[in-house]
């Protein structure tokens, strides 16, 4: 199976879970000590804006918009399942589609505002970072199915690299940009890494159950 049974899968789930719900507190409370954190670290990131910089974060932020993270999970599965990993294929469909659901309640209910400084087109809430929390489902995907496959050790690592940096850059960007603070990347992050806990849990639970389904019945798990 692509994914094991690990009896430590709760305990990631339990610290990045209670480390989402901190964040989440700490907003909602309208910490000081954390907005002057949060502010402080945007500074960083946006006091050196140059028409380079601004070019690129905006082509990266633009790749990793929530939108195309469901059409890129769609690719894949649509891969694998073509090459008889159809089980994998709707695990990667129900992972995405079930963390956007998770992702917008977070939002609902915590609120936060945008980053005054925001660009009209980015609209609703800010915590957490959509595009964050999509892209890192994406890429975790990726890890979990895809990268197995390739045969080739330096291809793997060369994808993975691509992908990491790619994560971080558009964490960047969204700060950039002034879409989300930073602590908004960093719950997305966290949050993202909780539900890939559940997410994995039900595949090890349901992939042999779905095994014995007869359309499905021919897929690698």
């Amino acid at each position: 199976m692509f994914i094991e049974q690990d009896k430590d899968r709760i305990k990631r789930f339990l610290w990045s879970g209670v480390f989402v719900i901190i964040l989440a507190c700490l907003v909602m409370f309208n910490s000081v000590v954390f907005q002057l954190c949060d502010s402080l670290i945007q500074g960083f990131f946006t006091t050196t804006q140059t028409n380079f910089r601004d070019k690129l974060m905006t082509i990266v932020t633009f790749l990793g918009e929530p939108k195309l993270a469901i059409v890129y999970t769609f690719i894949i599965a649509l891969l694998l399942w073509g090459f008889k990993y159809k089980i994998p294929a709707l695990w990667a469909l129900g992972t995405i589609v079930g963390g956007d659901i998770v992702a917008y309640i977070l939002k609902a209910i915590v609120k936060r505002a945008r980053p005054v400084q925001h660009l009209k087109g980015d609209d609703g809430y800010s915590f957490p970072s959509g595009h964050v929390f999509g892209m890192f489902l994406v890429i975790a995907i990726i890890f979990i199915i895809v990268v197995p496959l390739i045969q080739s050790s330096l291809r793997r690592f060369i994808l993975e690299a691509i992908l990491v940096i790619f994560l971080i850059l558009l964490a960047i960007s969204r700060v950039y940009l002034f879409a989300h603070y930073p602590s908004d990347t960093i719950a997305a992050v966290l949050l993202a890494y909780a539900w890939l806990q559940v997410s994995e849990w039900l595949y090890v639970w349901l992939a042999p159950i779905l095994k014995q389904w007869k359309f499905v019945s021919n897929s690698e798990i």
